[in-house]
């Protein structure tokens, strides 16, 4: 392994001071797609069943200023066909499909299909709405108030949203304010403990579900009415060109949890509060609305009746495919000077608010080498994106939960699989490590899952060249591609590098994952930047010298080792 030169260190002042500005990038461009949609279901049934009810949301067209979707060619279909059969729409406008048999097969099909044409430009917007609101139609009491998931109602979170929007002037201002408050404030983990407002304000942990119930909470608390969209992403990456080079966005497929916040001059807009306001991409499929998830849960729900005596509950499994017929993604983005440290995007507002900028972080502790001849690495050490979803199967993951006497239900999760495959020999990926202490290095370990084939693996530890990986630093021992399980789910890998135990210095360096034969391994990754900087997740193409390519997430990693009292 290669010796780690003495003055590494001292790259880490340039890389932090140059990574503190704010994040909220104007975006403009269009994006333009037509996505063939289709949803599998197919349910092998418990013993002793009564009764099973599948219910399926038909999803509607939806227009706003900047995003619009429009439905067509929707179908369903079940085998064996359902033995009763009804369309019911809700107070919030759902149109659900419900589907009955009192006669329960052993198994059941169900296919969803629909065509959805997403058209998203980045236009200005000029918003003239006031704050707070005054004159707000009757319609809207429902978004204002408080439910078990949204606790609008709950003192701490009036006293936090009060003093995010205090002095404020417009209705814009306030919003942003309090989304990147959140979009600050939230880490991304999945699954949560719980799904709920509270939970994510005193945590500060949640999946996009609290995101969006605590960013409703604290908008209804001010009276700025607030309802949750439940849908689909899809895992289809776009880009945006910026003047350092290549922003590149992917969420995994799956179903997701939004807002969309009704404005009087504007109507309905739509917000992820894990990092857009006044739109969402191309990449969404909008399904079913309501007050909470609570509510909106209709799409794809299971209900069964069984005997008290039963013992084998249903199983279930959902695949979500999505076939892109046409696709346009033409986006540029110009990071400013104001608003929160994580990434926001959005198109130019023209409406007054007040630009709220960062304070600079504090800086960063320089070592001499004098102190480094007295360190005793005696205290265990272990750092990194910790949170993820082990060994589970994503294709069954649903949970059951009771409804009634000897009634029991499925709804839908958001429990999505997020992952990079990492060992294609186009792409190159690296992931950021940011050291606050001297760590004496024993391993390094990846969230990985190994699909098949053969060869070897390794970790390459690089130095950090002003935001990007530089020169190769430290290799680890090879791993043999045999000794990875093949069964569902993503566990630690881990990567020793206990031949020549390196010190690394408080400072920036990039990991990523070497490889020799044809593995095909995924790494898992996690929404937003739980733990490192912006832009600390890097790729390039494999004959490019440049890492000018930056991603949205993070990829999960953990480092051990000995660090000093």
């Amino acid at each position: 392994m290669k010796k780690i030169s003495g003055s590494l260190f001292f790259l880490v002042i340039l890389f932090i001071s140059n990574s503190v500005l704010a994040e909220n990038f104007n975006l403009k461009g269009d994006m333009d797609s037509t996505i063939r949609y289709e949803l599998q279901h197919q349910i092998i049934a418990g013993d002793s069943m009564k009764k099973l009810v599948l219910s399926f949301v038909v999803p509607q067209s939806f227009t706003s200023p900047i995003y619009k979707q429009q439905i067509s060619n929707f179908n369903i279909s079940f085998s064996p066909e359902a033995q009763e059969r009804k369309n019911l729409t809700d107070e919030r406008g759902n149109n659900t499909i419900v589907a009955t048999w009192n006669r329960v097969p052993g198994k059941i099909d169900a296919t969803v299909t629909f065509d959805a044409k997403n058209v998203i430009g980045l236009k200005l917007i000029e918003t003239t709405a006031g704050f707070p609101l005054t004159g707000v139609p009757y319609a809207m009491a429902d978004y204002l108030k408080a439910t078990e998931q949204v606790q609008a109602d709950n003192p701490e979170i009036r006293r936090l949203a009060l003093r995010l929007t205090n002095g404020v002037k417009t209705q814009f201002d306030a919003v942003q304010r309090i989304v990147s408050w959140v979009v600050d404030h939230v880490r991304y983990v999945n699954p949560p403990v719980q799904y709920d407002a509270l939970y994510s304000f005193h945590s500060g942990k949640g999946n996009c579900q609290n995101y969006s119930h605590l960013s409703a909470a604290l908008l209804r608390s001010v009276g700025i009415p607030v309802r949750i969209v439940n849908g689909v992403t899809l895992n289809q990456p776009f880009s945006i060109n910026w003047e350092k080079g290549i922003l590149t966005f992917k969420m995994g497929q799956g179903r997701h949890s939004w807002i969309e916040v009704w404005f009087p001059d504007q109507g309905w807009m739509p917000y992820d509060p894990q990092n857009m306001q006044l739109f969402v991409s191309n990449r969404f499929v909008r399904i079913e609305v309501g007050v909470d998830n609570n509510e909106t849960k209709n799409d794809g729900l299971l209900q069964w009746i069984q005997s008290a005596d039963a013992r084998v509950k249903p199983q279930l499994q959902e695949t979500i495919g999505a076939n892109f017929l046409s696709d346009s993604a033409k986006v540029s983005g110009s990071r400013q000077a104001y608003g929160p440290k994580n990434l926001l995007l959005g198109p130019n507002v023209r409406a007054e608010f007040k630009k709220i900028t960062m304070e600079p972080p504090p800086q960063p502790i320089i070592i001499t080498e004098e102190e480094k001849k007295d360190f005793r690495f005696t205290v265990p050490f272990v750092y990194g994106n910790l949170d993820f979803p082990v060994n589970i199967d994503f294709a069954f993951p649903r949970s059951t939960k009771s409804s009634g006497k000897n009634s029991y239900q499925m709804s839908r999760n958001f429990l999505v699989e997020t992952a990079e495959y990492v060992t294609t020999k186009a792409t190159q990926y690296a992931q950021i490590v940011v050291l606050k202490k001297p760590v004496k290095l024993q391993k390094v370990a990846l969230a990985l899952h190994k699909f098949g084939g053969e060869g070897m693996l390794w970790i390459d530890i690089f130095q950090d060249n002003q935001g990007k990986p530089g020169e190769t630093l430290y290799t680890s021992e090879m791993l043999s591609l045999d000794q990875l399980s093949m069964k569902p789910g993503y566990r630690w890998v881990n990567f020793r590098f206990s031949k020549d135990s390196p010190v690394l210095m408080p400072g920036s360096y990039w990991i990523a994952l070497g490889f020799s034969g044809s593995p095909v391994i995924n790494w898992f990754y996690t929404y937003g930047k739980p733990v490192g900087p912006v832009y600390g997740t890097r790729y390039k193409g494999v004959f490019e010298e440049d890492w000018s390519g930056a991603l949205n997430y993070e990829f999960n990693y953990r480092v051990t080792g000995l660090t000093t009292k």
